[in-house]
């Protein structure tokens, strides 16, 4: 997939998105980014990977998970603006009052976080911004990093 079309995943849905983000609750900004994540997550492994139906389904388990959102969190905390750094924040300090049995709650906090960031790019159209991220916290989003890891 060109570096062009990950910043289209988004970009082409015809969706009228509220001008302003932090009119909404910060945990519908992670109920949104949860699915701009998956999406590119799937769409990614997709591209790179060439496996059979329910080993990619196995390998987006990994990723899409509370500890899988957290390491792309890592990879990405460095490359954000502080605006981005203040969506981030707003999400993982909400709290729904539940956290999944098997995931660790920091885990959960700062995956909320990231979530609640890509709910606040997305609503605000930064759907270019959304790909460059997402390149990063995705390892298989480049090609040259899938192969240096087999």
């Amino acid at each position: 997939m060109s570096m062009s079309m990950h910043s289209d995943i988004i970009s082409h849905m015809e969706i009228a998105r509220p001008a302003d983000p932090l009119s909404l609750p910060a945990l519908t900004l992670a109920y949104l980014g949860d699915t701009v994540y998956d999406l590119y997550v799937r769409t990614l492994l997709a591209e790179n990977l060439r496996l059979p139906m329910r080993a990619l389904h196995l390998e987006a388990a990994k990723l899409v998970c509370a500890a899988g959102q957290a390491q792309a969190y890592r990879r990405i905390a460095d490359s954000l603006s502080e605006p981005e750094q203040a969506a981030f924040r707003r999400g993982r300090n909400a709290h729904s009052g539940t956290v999944p049995k098997h995931a660790d709650v920091r885990d959960y906090r700062v995956a909320t976080g990231l979530e609640a960031l890509l709910g606040h790019l997305y609503l605000k159209g930064e759907d270019v911004r959304i790909g460059e991220l997402m390149r990063l916290a995705i390892p298989y989003s480049n090609p040259s990093e899938k192969e240096s890891e087999s």
